[in-house]
């Protein structure tokens, strides 16, 4: 687990960044480092519903309509009511989609990742920790039949004042 939580926010910083220069996001490299099945799972039904999504986008909602051919419809209808149709269509303005959403959460994902090393780095050092603690428990392990008291208490001096505290109180344990 040492590593694991910094390949994660490495791969969500090249995410953004290459989401940014409008390169795409890198799905493979993300799809690497998930572990159960599943969370596999809903990765690829997210990659799914974001690909879904960007289809929409870039082919629906990105191109501009086909220009109507009037001297078509003015021979086959007549100039009048085609005149009056093309008068409202020229008057119809269509608004230009403002993007209002990411700025106000731009800050927020940024604090997300720094929030994310943040904890990476707590995660880091309690790895480091709990690694630490099983190989002395692993050294124990071993020393055990072999170990005299003195040894164990050398190692656990808390252990030896109680002991010596319930002898001298006379306390027996009953």
């Amino acid at each position: 687990m040492s590593g694991a939580g910094k390949k994660v926010a490495e791969a969500a910083a090249k995410a953004v960044s290459k989401a940014k220069g409008g390169v795409g996001i890198d799905w493979d490299g993300m799809g690497k480092l998930l572990v159960s099945d599943e969370a596999r799972k809903e990765f690829v039904n997210l990659r799914r519903a974001f690909d879904e999504v960007n289809h929409t986008l870039q082919t629906k909602f990105s191109q501009e309509p086909e220009p109507i051919d009037w001297e078509y419809y003015r021979k086959g209808i007549g100039s009048r009511l085609v005149d009056m149709y093309k008068e409202a269509y020229d008057s119809i303005e269509i608004p230009k989609y403002v993007d209002t959403v990411t700025p106000q959460y731009k800050p927020k994902f940024e604090a997300l990742l720094v929030e994310l090393k943040e904890a990476e780095q707590k995660s880091l050092k309690e790895s480091e920790r709990l690694e630490k603690e099983i190989a002395d428990v692993q050294e124990m392990k071993k020393k055990l039949s072999t170990m005299t008291a003195d040894e164990y208490f050398a190692k656990h001096p808390e252990l030896k004042q109680k002991f010596d505290d319930e002898i001298r109180n006379d306390y027996w344990g009953y």
